[in-house]
């Protein structure tokens, strides 16, 4: 075959590499057996001048295709078309299916499953998300993470691209971890008392693996983190809600109830308490630990937003005042990089590290040590606490925003505090306005939030919403806002009764 019957198509400002376009080019046609095994391929240099390129790159696009093993060079530096090119097609061992597609349904028998239905957020697209809790992507350190990634990658790729020997992640994310949760939280931790898991839904998952059996009984915050109810519920456990008001969850009632039952764990939110933001207050701290300690409670704090406080001095974990080893201190960088990257962490003793650990080889066996790695770096070097100082401030002034535009808009619906921290904010409803038709009334509008039903344990209806603000910007805000007045607006005209009309006059 000639050169010049070699249609190769180039784009010389593409994102794709010109080798690589070339090779991809002649890879197809040995595919589709336009060139035939053994068929010589055209010189490089002639290759090269028929294409309008260098040399170089026609030498490089062959080296490709050998490497992938569809051509072949003989010796004096000719390249012919590989004699078994083609990959070969799986051998059927029965008659072909007749069916449609996949099966729809299993053929085997199901158990029902301990846990309630588990909450994922499957949204459309375009919408406008007050979503409690969520931060946004948009203000991800995606070029710092893009070199610090690239970087390791060249450097370190040979052993990190392996199987890791260590399930409890990469050495040098514990370390840095160890040392933020020391400077910044208090913990007063090593290396030694830290394992990463990819999110803090993994987390939680390997404590309860870890330490719970069916029958122990978890006491959890009534209205709370419902996916973390259910892993304790698939676990085996009996979980009990204890009550939570303006000052966290009571913690007299949960010492009533450990003189009724033997309690294995406490699960609680106590910097910004979830769903409600309110603050564990000092004293209900100090008790709460002292009945950890009496008691052999182990105490699960979930710690999902440290970073982001607004208003005076952010409140240190309880693990940072827990010399008797009851606190199991779980804490995500979701919030600070990008829930996507799914890097989270525990903090506790060894011996219950092990535990989870050995958990976690069996579902998971290592994290991705390379993402691990380049997220140290940009601790170690400060690239992480500059860039939480920096949407520490937008979150703010988003907080700031949306607060002034809920009052405007719906303050005679809604009674809210400002919250301190956090990224989401707890209203109570005015009893006129039914708030699951009010979210779905939104949601027609392309709005979406949570009500309070999502967070009782019981699953009973809260005359309550969670509002997120940190995920949109303050113009988006202000249009969710106002079309959630619109909606609030059409309920309450359909829900008013219609005046009768009157009689004529004579």
């Amino acid at each position: 075959m000639r050169a010049h019957d070699f249609p190769v198509d180039l784009d010389p400002e593409g994102d794709i590499p010109l080798f690589v376009q070339i090779s991809s080019s002649l890879a197809r046609d040995i595919a589709r057996g336009r060139l035939r095994p053994g068929a010589r391929l055209p010189g490089t240099r002639t290759l090269a001048e028929t294409l309008g390129v260098h040399r170089s790159t026609v030498v490089t696009a062959y080296a490709e295709l050998a490497a992938q093993g569809w051509v072949a060079t003989r010796p004096g530096g000719a390249t012919f078309v590989a004699a078994s090119s083609r990959d070969p097609k799986p051998r059927r061992f029965a008659p072909r299916h007749t069916g449609a597609g996949m099966a729809t349904s299993v053929g085997f028998e199901l158990e029902p499953t301990l846990a309630g239905p588990v909450q994922v957020s499957r949204l459309p697209r375009g919408g406008l998300y007050l979503w409690g809790g969520v931060p946004d992507p948009r203000l991800a350190p995606v070029d710092l993470l893009a070199r610090a990634y690239r970087r390791v990658a060249k450097r370190q790729g040979a052993t990190l691209f392996g199987y890791s020997v260590d399930p409890y992640g990469h050495e040098g994310l514990r370390r840095a971890i160890a040392r933020l949760a020391t400077s910044a939280r208090g913990l007063a931790a090593t290396a030694d008392n830290v394992l990463i898991t990819r999110g803090s839904q993994m987390a939680l998952d390997l404590s309860a693996r870890s330490l719970l059996r069916p029958g122990d009984i978890v006491a959890v915050e009534a209205l709370g983190y419902r996916n973390a109810v259910n892993v304790f519920r698939r676990a085996g456990a009996v979980v009990v809600p204890v009550r939570v008001d303006q000052h966290g969850i009571d913690v007299d009632a949960l010492v009533a109830l450990t003189r009724e039952k033997a309690v294995r764990m406490v699960y609680v939110t106590p910097h910004h308490q979830h769903p409600t933001t309110v603050t564990l207050s000092a004293t209900r701290r100090l008790a709460l630990l002292d009945l950890a300690r009496r008691e052999h409670i182990a105490v699960l704090e979930d710690d999902y937003d440290q970073e982001f406080h607004y208003d005076g001095r952010p409140v240190l974990p309880l693990a940072s005042n827990d010399p008797s080893g009851n606190v199991i201190y779980v804490g995500t960088l979701a919030k600070i990089l990008a829930p996507g990257l799914r890097i989270a962490f525990v903090v506790a003793p060894p011996p219950l590290l092990a535990r989870m650990a050995a958990e976690r080889a069996l579902i998971d066996r290592q994290g991705d040590a390379v993402l691990e790695c380049s997220i140290a770096e940009l601790i170690e070097d400060g690239d992480v606490e500059r860039h939480v100082r920096r949407t520490r401030r937008i979150y703010r002034a988003r907080r700031d925003a949306f607060c002034e535009n809920l009052e405007r808009e719906l303050g005679s619906l809604l009674r809210f505090r400002r919250p301190p921290g956090g990224m989401a904010i707890w209203a109570d409803v005015a009893p006129e306005l039914d708030v699951e038709a009010w979210q779905t009334c939104a949601s027609g509008r392309g709005v979406y939030f949570q009500i309070g039903r999502q967070f009782a344990v019981d699953g009973a209806p809260v005359q309550s919403v969670r509002f997120g603000f940190a995920f949109l910007d303050e113009k988006e805000s202000a249009t969710g806002i106002r079309r959630l007045g619109e909606a609030a607006s059409d309920l309450r005209r359909r829900a008013a009764p219609r005046a009768r009309p009157g009689r004529a006059a004579r």
